[in-house]
């Protein structure tokens, strides 16, 4: 008998993924006070959300051919592919210098698929006892000390805690964040969340929600640094439970979209870098909230596009042409967790 699959973590998923594609357009919109706002509001929650969630739908992963085998066709072919078609396009379409080296230093937005082979394949290890929740954070504050950036180590440490706690999560966690009128404790953490930036100049500076550069680079000295990170992770823990009580319970339109994720992730950044080329900033009005707002609707707009059933169908043969090919002929592979 199939497992029936939960229309809340689909639709969990298509939102934040819908949130990242409106983060990377708000890059677009000329810089203002308000601009930096909400662009820090989404950057102190949207990542830590999806690695948490990406946490949370691995922990089936195991040494097994299968699971293996899964991987490789659905994260470590993707970004090999994907990051050498990123690299053309951003020669070929925007005129900027060839990206070298092209796999061992991965660029926007593929560092995600990097950091998530890294975490699978040390899932089973990270699964051995809940201890590896402490041992995580440690691991995240003692990674702001060096700059490992081959295959974005220094963000594979940084989030490693957000993965670790979505694999120890259990359902009977999340239906906490799931209880009738949780909603309303969520739009008072968010609420509490854009009070809190308008301080992040004074606090961190943006760069520190990346969880990617030493605090070496960021002008912090090492204790300082780490107590910085410690902060961030509450409140970027804080700010995940509060998103994912907003998420609808109930099956909807976006509850198919959910199986795409991964389509929207790799596809959006070419449509985004091509309206950075045609100058997209130029055609949005000088005031910031309508610049925003338009911002916004294009982004939600072109991730709903993205996984558009009859959309995403095409665009999965190129992100997973393995088993697009092999459904055609019948046959699947699986087991290398959630997407």
């Amino acid at each position: 008998m199939p497992k029936t699959r939960d229309p809340w973590l689909d639709n969990a998923k298509m939102v934040l993924v819908t949130v990242v594609v409106v983060g990377h357009m708000i890059v677009l919109v000329p810089t203002s006070t308000t601009e930096s706002r909400v662009y820090d509001f989404i950057y102190y929650f949207h990542i830590p959300a999806f690695v948490l969630l990406t946490g949370y739908l691995s922990k089936s992963f195991r040494y097994s051919r299968r699971h293996l085998w899964a991987l490789v066709t659905t994260l470590v072919l993707p970004y090999f592919l994907f990051s050498w078609l990123m690299a053309q396009f951003r020669h070929h379409v925007g005129g900027e210098p060839m990206l070298d080296p092209i796999w061992t230093d991965p660029r926007w937005p593929m560092w995600y698929l990097a950091v998530v082979i890294i975490w699978r394949l040390a899932t089973p290890l990270l699964r051995v006892h809940p201890v590896m929740v402490p041992v995580s954070i440690a691991v995240s504050l003692l990674g702001g000390l060096t700059n490992q950036e081959l295959f974005d180590l220094n963000r594979a440490m940084g989030l490693l805690p957000f993965f670790v706690i979505g694999l120890y999560l259990a359902p009977e966690h999340l239906a906490l964040v799931r209880r009738r009128g949780a909603w309303v404790a969520g739009l008072v953490g968010l609420a509490g969340l854009w009070w809190l930036t308008q301080f992040t100049d004074d606090l961190w500076s943006t760069q520190f929600l990346y969880w990617r550069a030493p605090y070496a680079e960021l002008g912090a000295g090492d204790l300082e640094g780490m107590w910085i990170r410690a902060r961030l992770l509450v409140i970027s823990l804080l700010a995940v439970a509060a998103v994912l009580t907003l998420i609808p319970h109930r099956q909807s339109f976006i509850t198919r979209m959910g199986r795409w994720t991964l389509v929207v992730y790799l596809c959006h950044g070419f449509v985004v870098r091509y309206l950075e080329y045609e100058g997209f900033h130029d055609w949005l009005p000088n005031a910031p909230w309508p610049a925003i707002a338009i911002s916004v609707a294009v982004g939600i707009a072109l991730a709903l596009f993205l996984a558009w059933d009859p959309v995403a169908r095409v665009l999965n043969y190129v992100v997973d042409p393995v088993n697009s090919v092999l459904k055609l002929r019948g046959r699947t592979t699986t087991g290398a967790g959630s997407r």
